[in-house]
């Protein structure tokens, strides 16, 4: 019991508690299912934390009776599912942006210099870049392997001196799982050097959990595209950037082998204000 308080009284969190290693995704889902929680036996650990929050908040209007003649409709307990794990992927799909945009921008020569190291650990050994760039002329690069791609996501900061301010609210974020298993998360932004914003940018990336490290997600696939605002035809109507992919657009994007390089749909849908 001493032991209990200790542990207790110096977790800052729920979600402290129960991201320990010891703590097992296999007790948190046994746990839910004898509190009549419904879960996937093929839910991951930050899934079963989310739901097991819910339900300590009084948040899960309708759980499984242990008992009793009544069970809830079939159809509609589905859909609930299929609701929690899109918003169980939205979640994770912020996380690492706002991960990835802070450790790259730290790299930037004025930036808060970041505690984590920027490198090729990040991406798996066989990951694949496509970066296409359009300021007077459309320019498209490739690269693979975790190096090369990671020394060329560094050089955009650290020697172009740009910055990416990804838009994470309604609208500029979409994170979906394809039939693979490759997460695929689709982030639009803004491009800055200084406080001059040249263009925006739409960035996919894939991810594929690391079956070594728990809840450690690398990168595969990274599909980027900047929009210098010398680019955009005159006129052109001025909107906060966003991604207009609908979620199963996003998961036909992966074939099994490689994400396309797509023309992003955000030229007629950029941000309000330029300078903002």
């Amino acid at each position: 019991s001493e032991a209990i308080h200790a542990i207790l009284v110096y977790s800052q969190s729920v979600e402290e508690l129960l991201k320990r290693r010891k703590v097992y995704r296999e007790i948190i889902f046994k746990y839910l299912a004898t509190e009549g929680v419904i879960m996937s036996p093929s839910s991951e650990k930050h899934q079963l934390i989310h739901r097991a929050k819910q339900y300590w908040n009084g948040q899960l209007t309708e759980c499984v009776a242990e008992t009793g003649d009544s069970k809830p409709n079939q159809q509609s307990s589905e859909q609930r599912q299929k609701q929690q794990e899109e918003g169980d992927w939205h979640s994770l799909g912020r996380e690492f942006c706002l991960w990835f945009f802070e450790l790259l921008n730290s790299q930037h020569p004025l930036g808060r210099q970041s505690d984590e190291q920027w490198g090729p650990q990040h991406f798996w050994e066989d990951v694949k870049l496509k970066f296409c760039y359009n300021t007077l002329e459309k320019n498209m690069e490739e690269y693979v392997g975790a190096e090369l791609v990671s020394l060329r996501l560094l050089s955009l900061v650290k020697e172009e001196c740009l910055l990416l301010n990804p838009n994470l609210g309604a609208g500029g974020l979409k994170c979906v799982i394809s039939p693979h298993g490759l997460v695929v998360v689709a982030v639009a932004g803004t491009v800055h050097r200084g406080n001059i914003c040249l263009g925006i940018f739409e960035q996919i990336f894939g991810l594929i959990r690391c079956p070594v490290r728990e809840n450690t997600w690398k990168i595969k696939l990274v599909n980027l595209k900047i929009v210098g605002e010398n680019a955009l035809e005159p006129g052109t109507q001025v909107q906060k950037p966003s991604i207009k992919y609908e979620s199963n657009e996003l998961r036909e994007l992966y074939d099994g082998k490689e994400l396309s390089l797509i023309e992003p749909q955000i030229l007629s849908n950029v941000f309000t204000e330029l300078g903002e």
